[in-house]
């Protein structure tokens, strides 16, 4: 039976791939390369869904995404794995707003995609297509914006998940 996190991962999961009006429609603009804001943030919460003693839910994560005006995003981020390995991803990704139920307020998801640099030795294996020490990731994640404060829930496969809080500049 599944868990009630997971279960809660899969509906996140299904809501964050489900097209949307603002995911469907066809992009005609160019891609402005324009810096409009950085987003910095940390892990306040980790939580796995098959708990394992050996597995470390104090990432420690701190990550830096540069955001343009049509909310195309590009980060980085460094942070203890769940076996608690120094770990690397490099990403970039898109946000999508889905609800603005005031002016300073907005509900958004996002998805990002890049690369994973970190797991070694007896837990190469545990992330898929970690042949050469790299493997690819796709982190999809709900959050909120309050004016420049940001928090994210980010699903990291069939894993876990992590809630994050950030500010942006």
């Amino acid at each position: 039976m599944p868990t009630p996190t997971r279960i809660v991962a899969i509906l996140l999961s299904a809501l964050l791939l489900a097209p949307t009006g603002a995911m469907a429609q066809k992009q005609d603009k160019p891609i402005h390369m324009e810096l409009d804001h950085v987003l910095v943030q940390t892990s306040l919460y980790t939580q796995h869904y098959d708990p394992d003693p050996d597995h470390n839910n104090h990432q420690s994560l701190i990550s830096i995404e540069l955001h343009n005006s049509q909310r195309w995003l590009a980060g980085t981020g460094w942070f203890k794995n769940s076996y608690d390995q120094p770990t690397w991803y490099w990403y970039a990704g898109r946000e999508f707003p889905f609800w603005q139920p005031s002016k300073n307020t907005l509900v958004r998801g996002k998805l990002t995609g890049g690369l994973l640099r970190g797991y070694k030795d007896e837990y190469r294996d545990k992330i898929p297509f970690n042949h050469s020490g790299i493997a690819p990731a796709i982190l999809p994640s709900i959050g909120v914006q309050w004016g420049r404060v940001e928090s994210d829930l980010i699903l990291f496969g069939s894993a876990g998940l992590m809630i994050t809080g950030g500010m942006s500049f």
